[in-house]
């Protein structure tokens, strides 16, 4: 709150100079990095600020990916005004209509995921990587550097101690060995953040458009299930298994040069690392920030892991949980002193 109230004057003096100084302003969302919006009304036109305070954030990568999305004619927000070096965008408002709203209505799941996915299809079929130069890979450094999140943050927190030299030596050899089998499939520009809190339905703009792109500042170049399995593995939402498997099918019905086993492993191998790292980031948002609302989620997030270890190709990673932290040992980590 003290870091926000000093931006106040930055604040104020941006939207002056973009004819927004008279707008009311309310909180929209905030999110597990350090940026936060608010909408802005105006005789009756909307926008969003985003305030992304440096050095903590970074908006030209989002003004980037942006330009690029938009310029293949998908709806990600129309940038108004931009201050980079401030951390301060004015963007066009998209509504209210996230698919976790639109979800929690009722609203008929299979339409929402099919219109994600054939959003993804297009994508991967008209953006090769070599058109995002600018956008970094996903290589196994930073997959490594990633599940390393696990042992520092969520270990000790739900353990009692810091991991063993030895422990932390056969993690990283068994990821050494799996993470090169995400390769398997075709690289794509990945999203990062693809799910459900980041997507919202547009009316009135039809086939792929009608999906609201809100989050894409973490793209990076990825193996093709990269995506597929943040919407599918949803740390925040149980997602029915024939629903996930329908739409696997889905993508790969429309991708017919692809194999089918070789998707399958790198789409267990990205899942694997990917609820390996939120186990990690949610318990140092617990520690470091003290924000609380994601533990309801790391049960399910376990659940995820599970089933992503269960791939026989990642054998050797899971004979490393069963042995170092076996299902009486994940447990939640409790609430408390901020580390």
């Amino acid at each position: 709150m003290a870091e926000r109230a000093a931006r106040e004057p930055c604040i104020a003096a941006f939207l002056a100079a973009h004819g927004w100084a008279a707008a009311e302003r309310r909180p929209l969302a905030g999110d597990a990095s350090f940026r936060r919006y608010d909408r802005l009304a105006l005789d009756g036109r909307r926008a969003v600020l985003m305030d992304a305070p440096p050095p903590r954030e970074d908006v030209r990568p989002f003004l980037k990916v942006c330009r690029l999305l938009r310029g293949l004619g998908y709806s990600a927000p129309q940038v108004f005004a931009a201050d980079e070096s401030a951390g301060l965008l004015l963007l066009e408002d998209l509504g209210d209509d996230t698919y976790t709203r639109l979800l929690a209505r009722g609203v008929d799941e299979t339409a929402l995921y099919a219109l994600a996915v054939d959003f993804l299809i297009d994508l991967h079929r008209r953006l090769p990587p070599e058109a995002a130069a600018e956008v970094p890979p996903f290589d196994d450094a930073r997959a490594l550097r990633e599940v390393t999140l696990l042992l520092d943050w969520y270990w000790p927190a739900t353990q009692g101690a810091p991991v063993s030299a030895a422990a932390r030596g056969r993690y990283l050899e068994a990821w050494r060995t799996v993470l090169p089998l995400s390769r398997l499939a075709p690289e794509r520009l990945a999203l990062f953040d693809f799910h459900i809190d980041n997507l919202i339905r547009l009316e009135g703009r039809s086939g792929v458009a009608a999906c609201g792109l809100l989050d894409f500042q973490d793209a990076v170049i990825a193996p093709a299930p990269f995506d597929l399995v943040s919407l599918l593995e949803d740390a925040r939402r149980d997602v029915p298994p024939t629903l996930a498997a329908a739409m696997r099918a889905r993508y790969l019905a429309a991708c017919p040069g692809l194999d089918a086993d070789a998707f399958d492993t790198s789409y267990a191998v990205l899942g694997a690392q990917r609820n390996s790292r939120i186990l990690g980031t949610f318990t140092r948002l617990l520690k470091r920030d003290g924000k609380t609302d994601y533990l309801v989620h790391m049960p399910r997030v376990w659940r995820l892991l599970d089933g992503d270890l269960a791939h026989p190709a990642l054998a050797g990673l899971r004979a490393w949980f069963d042995d170092a932290l076996p299902p009486a040992a994940r447990v939640v980590p409790a609430a408390g002193r901020r580390r």
